[in-house]
């Protein structure tokens, strides 16, 4: 069993990565039955929107499907292609670009209109903010049945589904870009250059198996990077691995 830590390069990257967890919490807290599932499936519902807040988010995402659209449309007279897998993601990532530019506004914008989500919503910033007292709606709204509940998140979660399709996508195909490099870190600590390509790395993989007992620390710049091997104190500040450690690396660019 291995563990895969990950570190954007770019700010769309980091984007897609927020939303990937966000979504991937809700859908987790909607297998469960009780309001304390539910309040987790609105409160990472609550979270996506605001990082769906920004204006030209959806410019972005589209421009990255083009993007993508036009760099793997170069591999259709490639030889050793699965052409069939490529023209299904070609015919994917052409229809999630449909589907952004035929929406209007703001990404969510029908749930920014919600009225329940709303009070939630602006109630959310205040530590207990959403205690029985200060919202019976929501109070009301969570001792519904189980089966209402969960309809109402499912259709929810549905309008926002072009973005995490699109969002799935984009990161699948980064994370399969490149091939993983074995790497020693020496006393714990790994220092490299970033290969100047056209596009530039993307997202930074590190991979161990989950018995190592550190974890990794990754900071990057423009044209280096550095992973960094610290063991977890509870009563003290982390430090630094003394030994040298063996994992896998990727550098994602596509």
């Amino acid at each position: 069993m291995s563990i895969t830590y990950e570190q954007p390069l770019n700010e769309r990257i980091r984007t897609c990565l927020r939303l990937e967890f966000l979504f991937e919490q809700a859908s987790h807290a909607m297998l469960g039955q009780g309001a304390t599932d539910s309040r987790n499936t609105l409160s990472c519902l609550i979270d996506t929107l605001n990082v769906l807040n920004r204006g030209d988010l959806k410019a972005e995402f589209i421009k990255e499907l083009e993007r993508l659209e036009t760099v793997l449309s170069r591999l259709t007279q490639s030889p050793g292609v699965d052409q069939r897998r490529l023209a299904k993601i070609l015919e994917e990532l052409h229809s999630l670009r449909d589907q952004m530019l035929a929406t209007s506004g703001l990404i969510g914008q029908e749930l920014r209109n919600n009225e329940l989500l709303n009070c939630v919503r602006q109630r959310s910033s205040i530590p207990g903010g959403t205690c029985d007292f200060d919202l019976p709606y929501y109070h009301y709204w969570l001792e519904r049945p189980h089966r209402e509940r969960t309809q109402d998140m499912q259709t929810w979660l549905a309008e926002l589904a072009p973005i995490r399709q699109s969002t799935d996508l984009i990161l699948h195909l980064i994370r399969e870009s490149s091939l993983p490099s074995q790497e020693i870190a020496a006393s714990g600590l790994l220092n490299k250059s970033l290969v100047q390509t056209t596009p530039p790395c993307q997202l930074i993989r590190v991979t161990v198996p989950a018995s190592l007992g550190y974890y990794p620390e990754i900071s990057a710049g423009k044209h280096r990077f550095s992973v960094r091997f610290m063991q977890l104190h509870m009563d003290r500040r982390p430090t630094q691995s003394p030994d040298d450690i063996t994992f896998e690396l990727t550098c994602c660019a596509l």
